[in-house]
């Protein structure tokens, strides 16, 4: 069975930095990302990248903030964040998507935010 599993969330003060990591236990996917979700909000995407390269995507709140990278060899995707919001304190998802569109979630970390 396949997994994600991340690590790196965490409290930050309001401006800080914080680095998130995932990692797959097998090579399958040819998309990887984080989602994330704050209380009582929907689930929404904040980057994705194809795990052959190409260019990323970016939800728009954070771009030029936020910095998706990865190594298909090593079946990993990191997420850089600077300049952390209190509104942006959630439950952020690794996310991997299997050629066949079939869609594979991690249990989570959280990052809080602190104003």
């Amino acid at each position: 069975q396949v997994q994600l599993v991340e690590s790196g969330g965490g409290l930050v003060q309001t401006g800080g930095s914080l680095r998130l990591s995932c990692t797959a236990s097998r090579n399958i996917f040819d998309a990887m990302g984080w989602y994330r979700q704050a209380p009582g909000k929907e689930r929404e995407l904040v980057a994705v990248r194809r795990t052959s390269g190409g260019t990323p995507i970016y939800a728009e709140s954070v771009k030029g903030r936020f910095t998706i990278s990865g190594d298909r060899r090593l079946n990993t995707v990191h997420l850089q964040m600077n300049t952390l919001e209190p509104e942006e304190t959630a439950v952020y998802y690794c996310y991997g998507r299997h050629r066949s569109g079939a869609e594979l979630w991690g249990q989570g970390t959280m990052v809080t935010v602190s104003s």
